[in-house]
C-alpha cells in the first residue's frame, strides 16, 4: 500500500482500518454494517495465529471499498457508533499507519533520539512531522474521549438492540 517514498498508492485511501470491534461481531456483520456505503472490495477480518487465544477475533479489520468516496463515507457515518456496546473507530488505513510510525519514532531509544519542545532532534524524524503526529494523536484522544462519553450515555442499551452480533438481522 504504501510506496518506498511513504506516499499512498490509489488503494490506500479506500482501505478503512476499523478498531475497537466487540469479539462477538462476526465477519459476516461487519459487512453487512459497512455494504451500505458501496462496494466493498476486499475484507481482512484479523485473527490471533497463536498463543493461549488462538483462533479468537483480535478486535480489528480492514476494509477495502472501490473508491475513496465510499471509504470516506463509511468513515464518517460509522466512527463511534456502537456496536455491541463498544463505539466503533474508523479511520482510512493510510492514517492508522501515519499515527503508528509517528508514535514509534518518537519512542526512540535512549536520549539520543528524544526531541524537547524547542524543537531540536537528534533523531530522523523532522520537527513538522513529529507536531503532525502529536496532533493526530491529541484527535485521537479526543474522538476516544468522546466516544467514551457516548458509551456512558449508552450503557444502558443492550448489545442486541445496537448489532445483531452473529444472526443475520441487518440491526446496528
Amino acid at each position: 500500500m504504501q510506496d518506498p517514498n511513504g506516499l499512498c498508492d490509489e488503494n490506500c485511501e479506500s482501505r478503512l482500518y476499523v478498531g475497537n470491534l466487540d469479539l462477538r461481531i462476526t465477519e459476516a456483520a461487519l459487512i453487512r454494517m459497512f455494504s451500505p456505503f458501496g462496494k466493498i472490495v476486499s475484507e481482512d477480518f484479523l485473527w490471533h495465529t497463536r498463543g493461549p487465544k488462538r483462533g479468537e477475533p483480535r478486535g480489528f479489520a480492514f476494509i477495502q471499498y472501490s473508491a475513496r468516496e465510499e471509504a470516506k463515507l463509511a468513515k464518517e457515518k460509522m466512527h463511534g457508533k456502537l456496536a455491541c456496546g463498544r463505539p466503533l473507530v474508523v479511520r482510512l488505513a493510510s492514517e492508522k499507519y501515519l499515527v503508528e510510525t509517528a508514535e514509534k519514532s518518537s519512542k526512540g531509544v535512549g536520549e539520543s533520539n528524544k526531541t524537547s519542545l524547542s524543537g531540536t532532534t537528534s533523531g530522523q524524524t523532522s520537527r513538522s512531522a513529529k507536531i503532525a503526529a502529536i496532533k493526530n494523536k491529541l484527535k485521537a484522544l479526543e474522538e476516544e474521549n468522546s466516544s467514551a462519553k457516548k458509551q456512558r450515555l449508552a450503557e444502558s442499551t443492550s448489545c442486541s438492540e445496537k448489532v445483531d452480533c452473529q444472526s443475520s438481522g441487518k440491526r446496528y
